[in-house]
């Protein structure tokens, strides 16, 4: 089983930049893909980022240029590099991660941390 936590989120000015990270812990044999996905009040969760055990990376084309996805394979952690942030950016902010288990693989979600973009 897996358990993660977010954190890093909070309110910021227009322009400004904030660093979200996903610490992983529990029962498992590796983790496979993490990822950031964000959901905004009154609308459907929408993929931000993802990144695989290797490395590889994809954006939404929404956040290209301005979002960067990284991860910490020793510390089981994920992170979100977020800059030029706008206030249509507002969401919560959830962690996801896909983890190999004994015999099978499922994914697991974080509770969420809230990011508010705002003067």
């Amino acid at each position: 089983q897996v358990q993660l936590v977010e954190s890093g989120g909070g309110l910021v000015q227009p322009g400004g930049s904030l660093r979200l990270s996903c610490a992983a812990s529990g029962s498992f044999r590796s983790i496979n893909d993490m990822g950031w996905y964000r959901q905004a009040p009154g609308k459907q969760r929408e993929l931000v980022a993802t990144i695989t055990s290797g490395g590889s990376t994809n954006y939404a084309n929404s956040m290209k240029g301005r979002f960067t996805i990284s991860r910490d394979n020793a510390k089981n952690t994920v992170y979100l590099q977020m800059n030029s942030l706008k206030p249509e950016d507002t969401a919560v902010y959830s962690c996801n991660a896909n983890a190999r288990l004994t015999y099978w693989s499922r994914d697991y979600w974080g509770q969420g941390t809230q990011v508010t973009v705002s003067s």
